[in-house]
């Protein structure tokens, strides 16, 4: 079944390919929702910066990987409100980037 969860866990194998951390750990998935057919999938993300040269690439893997899931039209929400910042990673994404950083 097609649920919230399942896409979010299926979204941490998207990783950005300049920091080398997932989407899901690097906090730019704000929401997921599936319509109640489980056809439809809307996935709000924000960049790490307005001018990602990765943009395309991310929402495309995005878009690959809830397709994988079984959704037929997958709807990427992309917002800068709010501007996404460090803080809004995992525990476990912080400890990486200062461990690279």
């Amino acid at each position: 079944m097609l649920t919230q969860e399942v896409i979010y866990e299926q979204l941490k194998d998207v990783v950005d390919p300049e920091i080398q951390i997932d989407v899901v750990n690097l906090g730019m998935i704000y929401g997921v929702d599936v319509d109640d057919d489980a056809q439809k999938v809307t996935v709000r993300m924000t960049l790490t910066t307005m001018g990602c040269p990765a943009m395309e690439e991310l929402q495309n893997d995005i878009r690959r990987k809830v397709e994988d899931l079984g959704a037929s039209e997958v709807v990427i929400d992309l917002t800068f409100d709010p501007p996404w910042t460090k803080e809004m990673m995992s525990e476990e994404a912080k400890a990486v980037m200062r461990y690279l950083f």
